[in-house]
C-alpha cells in the first residue's frame, strides 16, 4: 500500500496539482490586496468616503459605532463589507483565470485527424480501417482501402 501511494503521489498531474495549489494561493493573496488596498479605497471615495471593511450590520442590538468595537464587545454582526470585498476580488481571480484559460487555448494546435476507420460501401457503417468484412452486413471488404475512409469525400 505504501509503494501505491508513493506512485501516486508522484505522478506528475499530482505534484502539478500542489504547485498550482501553492501558486493559486500567493495569487489570492496579490488579489486580495489589490481589492483592498488599490480598487475598493477609490470605490469607497466615490460613494462618499465609505470604507467597505467597516460596513457591518449588527445583529446583537448593543448599538457598537465601529465594526472593531463590535468584534470587542464580541457582538453578533454581519460583516457585508467584507463580503463585498470577497466578491470582487473572486470575479477578478476568475476573470485572470479566464483570460488565461483563453490564451492558452489560442496556442493549443489542433491536432491533424487519421482516418482510422471506414464506411462499409454496402450499408454505410463505420468500420475498421483494416477489417476485412462489415460487421454490420459481412459483406467483404478490401482492407485499408483509402477511397472508403470515413473522412473522404469521393
Amino acid at each position: 500500500m505504501l509503494k501505491e501511494f508513493r506512485e501516486f503521489a508522484l505522478k506528475g498531474s499530482v505534484l502539478d496539482l500542489a504547485i498550482g495549489v501553492i501558486i493559486g494561493a500567493a495569487f489570492g493573496k496579490i488579489v486580495t490586496s489589490l481589492v483592498e488596498d488599490v480598487i475598493m479605497p477609490p470605490i469607497g471615495l466615490l460613494l462618499g468616503k465609505v470604507d467597505f471593511g467597516s460596513l457591518f450590520i449588527d445583529l446583537s442590538g448593543k448599538h457598537p459605532s465601529s465594526l472593531a468595537e463590535a468584534k470587542a464587545m464580541g457582538a453578533a454582526t454581519l460583516n457585508y463589507g467584507n463580503f463585498l470585498q470577497n466578491v470582487i476580488a473572486f470575479l477578478i481571480v476568475a476573470f485572470v483565470v479566464f483570460l488565461a484559460v483563453r490564451a492558452i487555448n489560442r496556442f493549443k494546435r489542433e491536432q491533424p485527424k487519421t482516418a482510422d476507420s471506414k464506411v462499409c460501401p454496402f450499408c454505410q457503417t463505420g468500420i475498421a480501417l483494416l477489417a476485412t468484412r462489415c460487421p454490420a452486413c459481412t459483406s467483404e471488404l478490401s482492407p485499408g482501402d483509402p477511397e472508403r475512409s470515413e473522412g473522404s469525400l469521393r
